[in-house]
């Protein structure tokens, strides 16, 4: 209970706000870029079904394979 309150508090919800935020933010970044192929969508999936490690794996790997249009 003590990582909840007190001094802690902000930390957990610092760690909240990034376990939410990051999948959302992956979502919109994946929603707005072109990728060859079936890419795209393989990304969007990965990213719903799997929210925080879909979303880390696209951050490391998925914006580089994004197509310059």
């Amino acid at each position: 209970m003590g990582v909840l309150f007190g001094g802690g508090i902000l930390l957990t919800v610092l760690v909240i706000l990034f376990i939410f935020l990051l999948p959302l933010l992956a979502l919109i970044s994946a929603l707005m870029n072109t990728f060859r192929g079936n890419d795209k969508i393989i990304w969007i999936l990965l990213i719903i079904f799997l929210p925080f490690l879909g979303s880390v794996l696209y951050f490391l790997i998925g914006r580089n394979q994004r197509t310059n249009k």
